[in-house]
């Protein structure tokens, strides 16, 4: 039987261990802080900073949520990212993506100082991510390598596959797991014969956005498949393809008419050495490692 990595019981753990992280600060006289701006009204937008801001207040980290209009421009966001730079109350910006249209995120990412860069996306964290120097790291990639440590699976030495090669995950947690003596390979559209590429996976990360786009025909026996991708199934021909005969499943689908899976097809769990399931596995990490970062950055600010 396969090892199911339970990213609920991991992420409990690092928040515990930020939550005393936070009370030594405290003793200190240091309050990790976060800002997060959420832009107008997006409703899954709202359920995800609705979680971290409690998240922070469970821990003992200050939070501000900012709401500014879905009218705002980039030169008032600027603004508004410029005054939360000189906060010394604020470790950490987040700004929740998406924006609306008339808004440059680039521009806006690109302007929070880096030291309060939780989310990890600013040119400056990537270098150093990248020359494996002390950084500020994407939420997503680091919390897919505490998985691996946390659950005992073997990195150095392996051959890890990512497959999706975008700026959140792909290349950050291609990095991350090279820095921990993996042999990496990435991925992408225009890679020739991919199961052919994947099927070489100890470690196989799925980070391409497509529900069920990795078979079992392109995993390796006995690999570890860790599943990034966030999809939601909403017609019966699509249910039916990859969860047919799944009564869990099936009664979620009657109850809400959609059901969550993630990039690989569940069939393919069943000849893995180990998988991350979804829901339950990577995205439970995201927001304990944005809470891990924020302490960090905490700590980073003041040199301690």
């Amino acid at each position: 039987m396969p090892k199911i990595l339970d990213g609920a019981s991991i992420a409990t753990a690092i928040k515990q261990e930020v939550g005393e992280e936070v009370k030594s600060l405290a003793a200190r006289g240091v309050r990790p802080g976060l800002a997060a701006v959420l832009v107008g009204h997006v409703p899954a937008s709202e359920i995800y900073v609705r979680n971290k801001v409690r998240a922070c207040a469970e821990l003992g980290l200050y939070s501000d949520l900012i709401t500014p209009p879905d009218t705002v421009t980039t030169d008032e966001m600027l603004t508004l990212v410029a005054g939360l730079n000189a906060r010394d109350d604020v470790d950490g910006i987040l700004i929740q993506l998406p924006l609306p249209h008339q808004v440059d995120a680039k521009a806006l990412l690109d302007a929070i100082e880096p030291v309060k860069d939780v989310d990890g996306f600013h040119p400056v964290n990537e270098g150093r991510l990248l020359a494996g120097r002390p950084a500020l790291a994407p939420c997503t990639p680091a919390g897919i390598i505490e998985i691996l440590k946390r659950s005992g699976i073997p990195i150095a030495g392996q051959h890890a596959v990512v497959v999706g090669r975008s700026d959140i995950v792909g290349k950050p947690v291609a990095i991350l797991l090279l820095h921990q003596n993996a042999t990496v390979t990435i991925c992408h559209s225009k890679t020739r014969d991919l199961p052919a590429v994947t099927r070489q996976a100890d470690i196989l990360v799925a980070a391409i956005g497509r529900a069920g786009f990795i078979t079992p025909e392109m995993v390796k026996p006995g690999a570890t498949l860790i599943d990034v991708g966030m999809n939601r199934i909403d017609t019966r021909e699509e249910f039916d393809r990859f969860f047919k005969g799944n009564e869990k499943r099936e009664a979620a689908f009657a109850k809400r008419g959609s059901v969550v899976m993630g990039d690989i097809d569940p069939k393919a769990f069943e000849i893995s050495g180990a998988y991350t399931p979804v829901p339950g596995g990577v995205g439970l990490l995201t927001i304990a490692m944005l809470m891990a970062n924020t302490a960090r950055a905490a700590k980073l600010r003041r040199g301690l």
